[in-house]
């Protein structure tokens, strides 16, 4: 009866294939998300306190490639939120417990190639995030160092410690924007909270790749 029919159904749910896309949209949610208020809280954290302004024109710097950034996130969400759906309906079809469901039948070499081709994707998928995930580690690194700085310098009296933004290629050569331990902007910055959130929203960006990828896995 009705019992049986419900022990069928929750049969041919492929459980692997689901948690696998609650993986996923957790991870790629984490990371759009975080990442998306993170790089705003880095051109707050560059306009306020390395009093650094936006070029004039067409040139590409530091602020457009953040807008850049933010419109990829905006890209990744939408279609990984497609492509999730599609994974999880492809699960469904290929799980054995669907020929109890609707008999036995052959497959099909249309069937095939689909799966194929899901599978071939995946895996390029996954490669890209672990591209991701390793990009991602650079601002946690950067904000690190940084929090790093913060820290020493309440720590050891008279250090005056600086943070040259030429170090991580965020302005050029020729451009002089770093903060040192004894101006009081720099104080300002270490005492505020848009520091410490920007910090641990990559962190949580970075976790939420790290997911995408297991997910993809």
């Amino acid at each position: 009866g009705c019992f049986e029919c419900c022990i069928k159904c929750l049969g041919g749910i492929p459980y692997a294939s689901l948690i696998a896309t609650i993986l996923l949209y957790a991870g790629v949610a984490l990371f759009c998300g975080c990442g998306h208020e993170a790089l705003s809280g880095t051109v707050n954290i560059l306009q306020t306190y390395f009093e650094m302004t936006r070029s004039a024109g067409d040139v590409i710097d530091a602020f457009t490639l953040i807008d850049i950034f933010k419109y990829v996130i905006y890209g990744v969400a939408a279609a990984f939120f497609v492509y999730g759906i599609l994974l999880m309906v492809e699960g469904f079809f290929t799980t054995g417990a669907i020929k109890d469901l609707y008999g036995d039948f052959k497959i099909t070499t249309c069937g095939r190639c689909v799966s194929a081709w899901f599978i071939m994707l995946t895996y390029i998928f996954m490669l890209a995030w672990l591209g991701v995930t390793a990009f991602t580690s650079l601002p946690v690194y950067m904000y690190f160092n940084l929090w790093t700085i913060c820290r020493n310098a309440t720590v050891v009296d008279g250090a005056n410690l600086c943070l040259d933004l030429r170090q991580y290629g965020i302005v050029t050569i020729g451009e002089e924007k770093k903060v040192c331990t004894s101006s009081e902007s720099f104080v300002k910055m270490c005492d505020s909270n848009e520091l410490n959130m920007t910090f641990h929203l990559f962190i949580v960006a970075l976790a939420g790749a790290g997911a995408a990828v297991i997910a993809m896995v």
